[in-house]
């Protein structure tokens, strides 16, 4: 199976492992897919963390209006009175205006933390660094966890705006947001490796050879957008570790000129002469007056 390292621009994303006969097409697909999933993933667990702290989304025509507002308008959020948390809500306002303020208790808020923690463990990018491959299977395993645990806390649902809810059912719009700038379609996608376009029509032999122990650094493209930038020849780590060790040679350098003098030549034990005089007896003569 040949490694791959998928990167988008110079940041490590997931590693996934491949048959070095597998097509192209197929190969590209895979990876867009999961790339696509982790970003899902992380969207999920940026909005949970803003249920466990604040409750359910507010209707779209509510969200930013101030209690005043509301009441001048009679507008009503029936969604939110539905959807309450199990065990009683505690109110804690969203200054931001977008959820009810009708957030779990701290046993429910502990159960969706908890939750979104292991979620961004399964797709985290240390998976990379510690050699773990990330599957499809997986990321949809972190994605049902997430949905088992919004049930547990709100057993009644979300509302259907609610953009976890939408995430779930994939009806979410990303559309002008900067979230949808990160999302590569799956058929805009484009695969390039040591400066060249991995085309879909080939297989990954025809570039990395028949050999299955292979490792290399992929990186997905959203097609034209030309090619992504080269790998540095050494990693960033290695950099502050050259660096690091030049600067340990300068200052050592340094303390070497401060010690080259020749001050040591007075000391006794410098003396060639002191054996003749040791014989002669004409040791430590001190020349003054008695």
């Amino acid at each position: 199976m040949v490694l791959l390292h998928v990167k988008r621009g110079d940041e490590s994303q997931f590693l996934l492992q491949a048959p070095g006969s597998t097509e192209l097409e197929e190969l590209t697909v895979q990876v867009a897919r999961v790339y696509n999933a982790r970003l899902k993933v992380q969207r999920v667990c940026s909005e949970m963390e803003e249920l466990a702290e604040h409750g359910v989304f507010l209707p779209p025509n509510m969200q930013g209006l101030t209690d005043d507002q509301i009441e001048e308008l009679k507008l009503r959020d029936e969604w939110g009175e539905k959807c309450v948390p199990s065990g009683g809500s505690v109110f804690k306002k969203d200054d931001i205006g977008r959820r009810n303020g009708q957030a779990p208790n701290e046993k429910l808020k502990q159960v969706l933390k908890k939750t979104i923690e292991e979620a961004k463990a399964i797709i985290s990018k240390k998976q990379a660094e510690a050699g773990v491959c990330v599957t499809m299977e997986m990321v949809k395993d972190a994605l049902d966890q997430l949905r088992g645990a919004v049930m547990i806390v709100y057993p009644m649902g979300l509302p259907p705006y609610d953009p976890i809810r939408m995430e779930f059912e994939n009806k979410e719009d990303l559309s002008g947001t900067q979230a949808g700038l990160s999302v590569i379609e799956e058929s805009e996608a484009q695969l390039w490796w040591a400066a060249k376009e991995l085309r879909r029509t080939k297989k990954l032999s025809d570039y990395v050879g028949k050999n299955e122990k292979t490792k290399i650094i992929v990186k997905i493209q959203q097609r034209g957008q030309g090619a992504p930038a080269r790998e540095p020849v050494i990693s960033s780590e290695e950099q502050k570790q050259l660096m690091l060790y030049y600067h340990r040679r300068q200052e050592e350098l340094k303390r070497l000129e401060e010690n080259d003098d020749d001050s040591c030549l007075n000391s006794p034990w410098a003396d060639n002469t002191a054996l003749k005089r040791h014989f002669h007896g004409v040791k430590d003569i001190k020349w003054r007056p008695r």
